[in-house]
C-alpha cells in the first residue's frame, strides 16, 4: 500500500512539475506544427451552409474593440489586462429573444482574436473557433458575427483564440437574452473569475499543497495554487458593485464562471432558489436546504434571489484554497451601511453544495430515450507526451489528433464521458444542447438539458444529443489551460468541411 502511495505521490509530482513548466513557458498544443486541416474536402464547406435570416426581425448592432489596458481589480491590485471595449468584462450585450444579433469585432491587440458565442445555437461559419470556422482576426482587422437569438437564456462570450491565455486576461462578456415578457424587474448578470496575481510565487509556493490537495481528490490541484485572487464583474475587494433590494424584494441574479475553477457561492439562508441552468430553465419549487451553489467553468447558474430581511446582507464567492480570499457582492436597501455591517457565511462544505445537475430541466430533448445512431466513449485523463510535454488527453490522444465523433444530420448521439484522472474536466459542446441521462451507470432522476457537463475524477456521465445543427463543432474542456494542452475533439458532421486550417499564416490557435 505504502508503495502504491509512493508512486502516485512521485507521478503526481511529475506531472505538476511538467504542468508548472508548461505554465512558465507559455506553451501550448501545436504551436511548433504550421498546418493541420481537421476534415477532408468533401461535400459543403460550412460558408456555404445556410446562415440565419434577419428577415422581419428587429437587429441589434454593437461594436467591440479588443485592445489591452491596466485594469484596477481593487484599490490595491492593477493588472495588465487585455479587454472588449475597454473593460473586463467587456460592454453586456442584452437583446430579446427574437432579435438578430449583429457584432462587429475590431482588433486593436498585437495578437490575433476572435469571438466565441458560449451556449449559442448558431449557424457554424459564426462559432468564432479559428481554424475550424473562422481565420483568427489578424491585428488592424475586423470580422462581422450575425445570427438570430431565438433562445432566451444567459450565454456569454468570449475569445478562442489561445483561450487558455485570451480569456485569462480579460477578453470576455456577457450575452443576455431576455424573454419577451420579462419576469423580474431587478435583473443583474455576475460574472464571476481568478487571477493569478502573483501566479509565479503561487506555483513555487504552492507546489507541495498541489501534490496534497491531488491526492484529497477535490480535482483542481493545479488551479488552486495557480491562482489567488478572485473577482466578481472584474471587481474585487471595496470595488465591488452592491445590489440594491428592499426586505420581500426579489430579482434574478444570473451567474457566469468565466474562469478555470469550480467556484462556490455562498447566500443568506433561504434567500435562493435556482430557476436555470446553462439558459434553459429547470424545475424548482422550493428554496433548497442549503445556501450554497456549485458553479463550474463555462457553466451559466440563474438565481432567484430573495432579501429576506432589512439588515444587509451579502452574496460570497467562496475559495477552498485558504490562500485566497472570498469577496462578497453587498445587498444593501440603501449605500449608507458600511462592508463590517454586512452579514455574510464564509463558511464552506463543498458536499452541502447544491449544483447545476441538482434539478429537472423544465423541457426535456427526449422524454422517452431513442436508440441511439452513433455512440462514442471519452475517455478524460492526462499523461506525459515527448513531444509536447504534459498533456490532457480524449482516449489518450490530443488535439489534434483526437478522433472525432462523425454524425450525420438526424443522427441520435450518445456520448460516455469517463474522467480516469485526477483533474476536473468542465465539457463543452458547441452548437448544440444535450441530455444528461445517466451517471455512474445509474439513470439520473432529474435528466437535465445543458452544454457543458462537469465531470470530476472517477465519474462517468452519459449524455443524448440529436445532430440536427451542420458543421464542425469543437468538444472540449471548458478549464482552458486543459484544453490548451490536448483535450479537444470534433462533432463532425460527415457531408460537411471546414475550408480553415489550424495554424499557417493565420495563426489560428482554437
Amino acid at each position: 500500500m505504502k508503495n502504491k502511495i509512493f508512486i502516485s505521490l512521485l507521478s503526481l509530482g511529475i506531472f505538476l512539475i511538467g504542468a508548472w513548466f508548461v505554465i512558465q513557458v507559455g506553451g501550448s498544443i501545436g504551436s511548433k506544427s504550421s498546418t493541420k486541416v481537421l476534415t477532408e474536402k468533401k461535400g459543403t464547406s460550412i460558408m456555404d451552409l445556410e446562415g440565419d435570416s434577419k428577415e422581419g426581425k428587429q437587429v441589434k448592432t454593437f461594436n467591440i474593440t479588443a485592445s489591452s489596458k491596466q485594469w484596477n481589480l481593487n484599490d490595491e491590485t492593477i493588472v495588465n489586462a487585455w479587454t472588449y471595449n475597454g473593460t473586463v468584462p467587456g460592454e453586456e450585450i442584452r437583446v430579446t429573444e427574437g432579435d438578430y444579433v449583429r457584432v462587429h469585432l475590431k482588433n486593436d491587440l498585437n495578437v490575433p482574436v476572435t469571438i466565441h458565442w458560449h451556449g449559442v445555437v448558431l449557424p457554424n461559419k459564426m462559432d468564432g473557433v479559428p481554424g475550424v470556422t473562422q481565420d483568427a482576426v489578424l491585428p488592424g482587422e475586423q470580422f462581422t458575427y450575425e445570427f438570430s437569438a431565438d433562445n432566451p437564456g444567459t450565454f456569454w462570450y468570449h475569445s478562442h483564440q489561445h483561450s487558455s491565455k485570451q480569456v485569462d486576461k480579460g477578453l470576455y462578456g456577457a450575452l443576455i437574452v431576455e424573454e419577451k415578457e420579462k419576469q423580474y424587474q431587478n435583473d443583474q448578470t455576475f460574472i464571476i473569475d481568478e487571477w493569478a496575481v502573483n501566479q509565479q510565487k503561487q506555483n513555487i509556493m504552492n507546489m507541495g499543497s498541489m501534490m496534497s490537495g491531488g491526492m484529497s481528490g477535490d480535482g483542481e490541484a493545479d488551479t488552486k495554487a495557480m491562482y489567488d485572487t478572485l473577482s466578481i464583474n472584474g471587481k474585487s475587494g471595496n470595488q465591488i458593485d452592491q445590489i440594491n433590494m428592499k426586505k420581500g424584494e426579489k430579482g434574478r441574479l444570473r451567474f457566469i464562471n468565466a474562469g478555470y475553477q469550480t467556484h462556490y457561492v455562498n447566500f443568506p439562508d433561504q434567500s435562493m432558489k435556482i430557476v436555470a441552468v446553462d439558459g434553459e430553465d429547470i424545475i424548482n419549487s422550493s428554496p433548497p436546504s442549503t445556501s450554497l451553489m456549485e458553479i463550474a467553468p463555462g457553466e451559466r447558474i440563474d438565481v432567484e434571489f430573495t432579501k429576506t430581511n432589512k439588515t444587509p446582507q451579502a452574496v460570497t464567492l467562496l475559495s477552498y484554497n485558504e490562500s485566497t480570499s472570498p469577496v462578497s457582492i453587498p445587498v444593501k436597501e440603501d449605500s449608507v451601511a458600511s462592508k463590517k455591517d454586512i452579514t455574510q457565511n464564509s463558511s464552506i462544505n463543498k458536499s452541502k453544495a447544491i449544483n447545476s445537475t441538482t434539478y429537472k430541466s423544465e423541457e426535456l430533448l427526449f422524454t422517452d430515450l431513442p436508440k441511439s445512431d452513433v455512440q462514442y466513449t471519452m475517455e478524460l485523463n492526462m499523461g506525459m507526451n515527448m513531444g509536447e510535454g504534459m498533456v490532457f488527453q480524449i482516449n489518450n490522444d490530443i488535439f489534434p489528433n483526437t478522433a472525432p465523433i462523425q454524425v450525420t444530420e438526424g443522427d441520435i448521439v450518445k456520448v460516455t464521458l469517463k474522467n480516469t484522472g485526477m483533474l476536473n474536466h468542465p465539457m463543452h459542446l458547441h452548437g448544440h444542447r444535450f441530455q444528461v441521462v445517466a451517471k455512474n451507470g445509474e439513470p439520473l432522476e432529474n435528466p437535465v438539458v445543458k452544454d457543458l457537463l462537469n465531470v470530476k475524477p472517477g465519474q462517468t456521465y452519459e449524455i443524448y444529443f440529436k445532430a440536427n445543427n451542420a458543421g464542425e463543432w469543437l468538444f472540449h474542456c471548458h478549464d482552458n489551460n486543459h484544453a490548451d494542452r490536448g483535450m479537444v475533439t470534433i462533432l463532425d458532421y460527415k457531408n460537411v468541411y471546414s475550408p480553415f486550417k489550424i495554424g499557417g499564416d493565420m495563426k489560428n490557435k482554437p
